[in-house]
């Protein structure tokens, strides 16, 4: 049996494939390579009108990186429309690993010191593969996803992928490209010099609400 780790999770995403666990009691990971790949389009992302409202007001004190384990963590709750997880304890394990070595980042939204939404995903050279969201208040995690989405422009990034597409992603214009095509845009993007890092989040932000008027 192949030792799961960090460095073969990275070279799996780098050919285009990801894990899954089947919930978050199991003990063994399944790994994924859609014939259909569902991915976020930088330049033609979407927020919505009432959502580029709040993202305006800033309702939340956004930060990145500041506390992954405990997103990571969030999105392996179970809630009312998500009664079972595909988060074990390996997936916490080799991202955690991941984030330590700089590779797999956090976007979070805090309101009165407390963590209430956020999202979390892996970064190889100018693609970001998005894996899992959660809000505890309305919109905290749509306002994370919107904030990502400027960082990523921002700093160069050229694909997002979303693995699949689901109907709170396409109000945002996820879309779904055949396998062939996803690895030509991975290829690409992989060769894309970036730095997650390196934004002006305030300016970002407002490059990408003031694209969309």
């Amino acid at each position: 049996m192949i030792e799961l780790s960090a460095s073969l999770l990275l070279r799996a995403y780098a050919a285009g494939i990801f894990p899954m666990a089947e919930n978050a009691d199991s003990e063994e990971l399944y790994w994924f390579d859609p014939e259909r790949r569902g991915v976020l389009p930088l330049e033609g992302f979407h927020v919505p009108r009432k959502l580029r409202r709040t993202v305006r007001r800033g309702p939340f004190d956004l930060r990145f990186d500041t506390a992954f384990r405990a997103v990571i963590e969030a999105c392996a709750e179970p809630t009312p429309d998500r009664p079972k997880t595909w988060i074990n304890g390996d997936i916490l394990r080799l991202y955690t690993e991941l984030h330590e070595r700089g590779c797999a980042h956090s976007v979070e939204c805090w309101s009165g010191g407390q963590l209430v939404g956020g999202l979390y995903g892996v970064a190889l050279g100018g693609a970001f593969f998005g894996e899992s969201m959660f809000s505890r208040v309305t919109d905290a995690s749509k306002v994370a996803l919107v904030h990502l989405v400027a960082r990523l422009r921002t700093a160069g990034y050229t694909l997002l992928d979303a693995q699949f597409v689901t109907e709170h992603l396409s109000q945002f214009g996820a879309v779904e490209i055949p396998r062939a095509e996803y690895r030509r845009r991975l290829a690409a993007a992989l060769a894309v010099p970036t730095n997650f890092g390196s934004v002006d989040q305030g300016t970002a932000i407002a490059a990408l609400l003031g694209a969309e008027g």
